[in-house]
This record gives structure tokens, C-alpha cells and sequence, in this order.
């Protein structure tokens, strides 16, 4: 049997695989089994960030892997405590971390640390702040309590009943949030940049205001950066982009550029509600992830980031041409390297097209082009994959 036939049968049918069988990966290429070439402007679903097997990245990996690879957190592995001390050093100086295996994992830490911080800011006689305001259209997780936290019902279906005391609001509408907050509310959780959902952007003015009802009613302000963090928008953290700063930030993904890593950071109001036996994982901060991660992070310094923006503006100039060009495009939006183009039709055989013609994008909600370049793609790169996509929406407007 050939790989294809062997996924066929063995594995749960919880995937819909492109027809590509990847033989190699460097920097923003893949290479199939057959030696054909493709560039990639989905990462991964926005991991490998600093470009496919990093040589730094990997140099640093190999000589963990020749030290140790697991010894469990019940002792001390170096690279694990410094990566946990320089993401506080960048998010909050004075909060504290806890390292995780994925983002899933991440945030269903976040919502227990949110509901633990609840249970110790509360009454005595009314233990009961445990309810967290989420967004619709939002994505958190697969997990039970990270489904329940995620705002889209085709999520939620087969999988009833969900975990209690997730409700949601309408992006961008601080009214709508508002009208949610009672006695039994503890935290707020919003993606900054919806990634699952769309593409969608909180507006500044939004996020601003949610900070101040937050601090108004005694409210924890959780941002999922799982998608958009890490250098995805220019910044370290997409929250950067909006001069709003959160009391628990979720990370994953690309944090360790290819390895299971994820990360929540917490300031030191609501990191102080964890003590020992609230919370634990065997395998969560890896040291080989972690080796990696500490590397990903000397990358991401403030030259990298800028050198990334000046090609994602390039980038979105070249899709607003596109736009003015195709009338079945409604809209570019974006920021940084993390771009959707919305569509008035399904996007799937533009995908089709792209993959056969040696371009990797993916696409969201049926209908919405989703590209998650790697941070380290040139303005050439922009060309080869803009004139792709412009032969793709040729080809799908003649052909329909």
C-alpha cells in the first residue's frame, strides 16, 4: 500500500488531506515525493514562523536532543526555566508562566487559572464567579471546555452537552458585552485577530474599551494569541498592535516553529491564584521544545519583525490589486502576515488550482482565502504567489 492507502485505513477519519504527500521542508519550500517544489503561505496553520527546519532553530534542538529529551517537571531542565523567563520578560515582567503541550492545552489552563482567580476574588458566601464572556465566531480549542468557549455551532454539534457558563458576544459591539456581565462573570476571552473565524479584526477602539469594563467590574481580559502571536502581526504579541495589554495571554503554535509547545502568561494579580496541585502536565514544556522556542525568540528580534512588515505591506498592496481586478473579491483584510481574502464564492478550487500550480494557501468558512506565510518570505515570493492566485481567480471565473 502506498501512504495514501494507509492513512485510508488506519487512521479516524478526522482530516480532509490535501493530495500532497510531503517529502522535505527548508525555509518557506516544501518538496513533494515526487520533487515537485511548492511555496508555502500557510506555515503550517502559522507554526513554522521562522521558516521550515530553521538552521539555528534546529542547531539548538540537536544539542538538547544529545543532553536529555525528558526527565518530567518534578525536576529542573534548564532551557524549559529560561524560556519561562523570557516570555515574562517580554508580556509581564513581574507575572509568571505555565508551559503546555498545545494551545488547546493553554487555554483550558487559562480558563481554570480565571476561575480559580474567581473562587479566591469573591465573597465568601458567594463562590460563584466562573462565567466567561467569549466572542461568536471565535475558535479556542477542541477540548470539551475550549468547544464550549469557541462561538461557532458546527463545532458544537455531536458533541452536546458542552461545559456550562460560556457565553457570547458580538465582535467590535461593547454593548453586546455589557449586556452579558452579572455577578457570576469572571473573565473575558477574545482572540484579537478571529483566525478560524474568518479573518476578522478587533478594532482598537473595541479592545480599549472591553480593557476598561474589564477593570470596571473586576474582570480578567484573556487574549488567545494562539494564531496570532508570536511575530504573526509584526509584534511579539498581536496585543502590541493595540496599545491594550491583557491579564492572561494564551500562546502556541508557532512558539516552538514546529515542535508542541504552548504557553499561558499571566500577570501577577491572577498568577498568584495557582499553587501547587492546581495544575500539571507530563510532557508540557518539553525541553526540546523549549531549547527551540528560546531560539524562535533570539530570532524575533525588533530587525526581523520590521523586515517582515515591509514585505506583509507589499503583500497587501498586491492583493488590493487583485481586489480592484476581481469583482469576486470583497474584501483584503488583515494584519501583518496574517491576510484573508474574502470571496462572493467558495474558495476551494482556487486552493485546488494554487496547490497544483506550486502555491500552499488554505481556506476558512468556505469562502474566505487564508494566508499564513512563513515570517521569513521575500517580496519575489510575494510575486510568485500573487501572480498564482491571479491565475487561480482567472481560471475559476472562465470555468464556471
Amino acid at each position: 500500500m502506498n501512504i495514501k492507502q494507509i492513512e485510508e485505513k488506519y487512521f479516524m477519519r478526522t482530516y480532509k488531506r490535501a493530495n500532497l504527500v510531503v517529502k522535505k521542508a527548508k525555509g518557506q519550500f516544501l518538496w513533494d515525493e515526487s520533487g515537485k517544489k511548492y511555496l508555502d503561505f500557510f506555515a503550517g496553520i502559522s507554526v513554522c514562523n521562522v521558516g521550515h527546519c530553521n538552521d539555528s532553530v534546529l542547531k539548538v534542538t540537536k544539542e538538547q536532543l544529545d543532553s536529555f529529551v525528558h526527565t518530567s517537571n518534578l525536576y529542573y531542565a534548564p532551557s524549559q526555566i529560561k524560556l519561562g523567563e523570557e516570555l515574562t520578560k517580554r508580556i509581564f515582567p513581574n507575572g509568571r508562566v505555565f508551559l503546555s503541550n498545545s494551545g488547546a492545552e493553554a487555554n483550558e489552563c487559562a480558563i481554570k487559572l480565571a476561575r480559580k482567580w474567581g473562587f479566591l476574588n469573591s465573597s465568601i458566601d458567594n463562590r460563584n464567579r466562573y462565567e466567561m464572556i467569549c466572542f461568536k465566531n471565535s475558535f479556542h480549542g477542541r477540548t470539551l471546555a475550549t468547544l464550549s468557549a469557541t462561538g461557532q455551532e458546527k463545532f458544537h454539534k455531536f458533541f452536546r452537552p458542552l461545559q456550562e457558563k460560556f457565553v457570547f458576544a458580538e465582535i467590535n459591539n461593547i454593548g453586546s458585552v455589557k449586556k452579558l456581565i452579572n455577578e457570576r462573570t469572571v473573565a473575558v476571552m477574545i482572540e484579537p485577530i478571529q483566525g478560524e473565524g474568518g479573518l476578522i479584526l478587533s478594532e482598537k477602539t473595541f479592545l480599549k474599551e472591553l480593557r476598561v469594563l474589564c477593570d470596571k467590574n473586576n474582570l480578567l481580559l484573556i487574549f488567545d494569541e494562539i494564531q496570532c502571536g508570536v511575530g504573526r502581526t509584526g509584534k511579539f504579541c498581536a496585543f502590541e498592535n493595540y496599545d491594550v495589554k491583557p491579564d492572561i495571554v494564551t500562546l502556541a503554535k508557532s512558539l516552538a516553529n514546529g515542535l508542541p509547545l504552548g504557553a499561558v502568561v499571566a500577570a501577577e494579580k491572577c498568577a498568584e491564584a495557582f499553587v501547587y496541585g492546581d495544575h500539571g502536565s507530563t510532557f508540557g514544556g518539553n525541553p526540546v521544545s523549549c531549547a527551540a522556542a528560546l531560539e524562535v525568540l533570539n530570532i524575533l528580534n525588533s530587525k526581523f519583525l520590521n523586515d517582515s512588515l515591509e514585505v506583509a505591506k507589499y503583500l497587501s498592496s498586491k492583493l488590493e490589486d487583485l481586489k480592484k481586478k476581481y469583482s469576486i473579491i470583497k474584501d483584503v483584510r488583515g494584519l501583518g502576515l496574517m491576510l484573508g481574502i474574502d470571496l462572493t464564492i467558495n474558495g476551494s478550487s482556487i486552493v485546488n488550482y494554487c496547490l497544483d500550480n506550486g502555491l500552499i494557501i488554505n481556506c476558512i468558512h468556505d469562502t474566505v482565502i487564508r494566508l499564513l506565510p512563513p515570517l521569513i518570505i521575500t517580496k519575489n515570493d510575494v510575486d510568485f504567489a500573487t501572480k498564482i492566485l491571479d491565475e487561480a481567480l482567472n481560471y475559476t471565473l472562465v470555468t464556471k
